[in-house]
């Protein structure tokens, strides 16, 4: 569950830019993101279809400030215990093609999100 957490960091950048629902629970985002951990972490070359579809589908979720927020802390809850890489997070949105709006970082701030 600690490696899906991770894998949530790097959907972190690509949620705060969607528009979404009700606070998204941390079960949510684990399961979305679970297939990202390979990038994330550098095992994998690029992310595969399984975890761009996941962030996608993440982010279609997402409907309000408050969503974002939730999401980032549950994907930042992992992000050190999994070994999350800046380098391999910093390429998930171009990747799979998502708009963030932002720089996307293990160190990004929830709380100044909006």
């Amino acid at each position: 569950m600690n490696k899906v957490m991770l894998s949530m960091l790097l959907l972190l950048s690509f949620l705060f830019f969607f528009h979404g629902e009700a606070a998204v629970p941390c079960t949510t985002v684990d399961a979305k993101a679970a297939a990202c951990i390979g990038f994330a972490t550098g095992k994998d070359a690029k992310p595969s279809a399984p975890c761009c579809m996941g962030l996608q589908q993440l982010a279609q979720t997402v409907k309000t400030v408050d969503d974002k927020k939730a999401i980032c802390r549950c994907l930042k809850a992992g992000a050190k215990s999994l070994g999350i890489q800046d380098r391999f997070l910093s390429k998930m949105p171009q990747a799979c093609n998502i708009k963030v709006g932002f720089p996307v970082s293990v160190n990004t701030n929830c709380e100044t999100i909006h």
